[in-house]
């Protein structure tokens, strides 16, 4: 299947909008060295340290001149007691969210939810900007709870990402990943987004939203990135009405799609999007396209990559949509003090501690299953 044109995403008027088979939006945003001493009688330790080193600190062959050890080599303190090591904490599994479950995606683009025909671009794109900050504050907060403080919180943010047009200068929409045990309760969170409340005043009926069964596997788990920047590709397959034998077309090719994305080596994140009903096990709940996203050196590989995929290929795609993005950190876990420049993690310390003060969890210890 071949890209014949390439359409502006600003013109997309919903994910499953007839205008062109493709529309392709390019967002294609000291210590010394240690001796090796032979014949010590050391033994290496696979210890747990917090510095990820395979040897203890004791076995180390460095000394200071002011350190003073005893016999055993145990450091001796000013007041000539040895310093015990720190006693060892055993941490239990890391626990899954309350709200683990299904993955559900929205597609928030906002012409496509605009009525006015005559809308300024720059004007959406500038009120997308002006709600970003509350976005991530409003995502933050569903993220953020504990068994006394947001206890009542039903649906998490994995990630938003922040949808960019062909020519880079603007915001066209975002793409969310919602996780909750109920569809009602991750459509809910959806309304409730401030883009969304400033687009529609909170009706979803038209933004698409599909449930996503994501891939699990190790091998389509690439860093964001890691080779090129990151892409994400919406296909949508061909209604019955197209192809009459969609659904085994698109049987045929699961297994030979699956090893192109792995054989790629760029996938960071992929599965099939499925109607959104409300329990996983319906048989309804059919498959109706795919979502990826990947890693790419440049705009055009990143649109080979799409168009030669053995599903592309076969022709079960009735559309496709490729975006560059911009992340979100929308997870609530806040980054350390970059101590060189402050200035630039000020802005996430400030929404730590407004959090906070609030009462959200904002420590690692308090959301450990956000430590993904």
């Amino acid at each position: 299947m071949k890209i014949a044109s390439i359409i502006t995403s600003l013109s997309v008027s919903m994910l499953a909008s007839t205008t062109s088979a493709f529309s392709i939006s390019s967002s294609i945003s000291s210590h010394n060295n240690r001796r090796l001493v032979l014949g010590s009688s050391t033994t290496k330790l696979q210890s747990f340290y917090s510095d990820s080193s395979d040897y203890k600190s004791s076995d180390s062959d460095f000394t200071s001149e002011e350190e003073i050890r005893d016999e055993f080599g145990v450091p001796i303190g000013a007041d000539g007691s040895t310093e015990e090591e720190s006693p060892s904490v055993e941490e239990t599994p890391v626990p899954m969210s309350k709200n683990a479950g299904s993955r559900f995606l929205a597609f928030v683009y906002d012409r496509a939810l605009t009525e006015d025909d005559d809308v300024d671009v720059t004007d959406l794109h500038e009120n997308r900007i002006s709600l970003s900050e509350e976005h991530v504050m409003f995502c933050r907060k569903a993220n953020l709870y504990n068994e006394t403080f947001n206890s009542e919180s039903v649906a998490d943010v994995l990630w938003s990402n922040q949808i960019l047009s062909s020519d880079m200068r603007r915001t066209v929409g975002h793409v969310m990943c919602i996780e909750s045990a109920n569809v009602e309760h991750a459509k809910n969170l959806l309304s409730n987004d401030p883009i969304v409340q400033q687009l529609t005043g909170g009706d979803i009926s038209n933004i698409p939203f599909y449930r996503w069964r994501q891939i699990r596997d190790f091998s389509v788990r690439q860093d964001d990135g890691r080779n090129g920047v990151p892409n994400l590709m919406i296909a949508l397959d061909h209604s019955p009405e197209e192809v009459s034998d969609v659904a085994a077309l698109r049987e045929d090719v699961k297994n030979d799609y699956l090893e192109y994305l792995i054989r790629s080596e760029r996938v960071i994140a992929a599965g099939p999007l499925h109607l959104s009903t409300e329990f996983k096990d319906d048989p309804s709940s059919i498959a109706v396209g795919d979502f990826i996203l990947y890693n790419a050196p440049d705009r055009d590989n990143a649109i080979e990559f799409a168009e030669e995929s053995p599903a592309a290929e076969a022709g079960l795609y009735g559309s496709m949509k490729l975006h560059r993005f911009n992340s979100f950190d929308v997870t609530g876990k806040f980054v350390s003090i970059d101590s060189v420049n402050p200035e630039k993690t000020r802005h996430t310390e400030e929404m730590k501690e407004a959090l906070g003060h609030w009462g959200y969890p904002v420590g690692d210890q308090e959301t450990k299953w956000l430590n993904w």
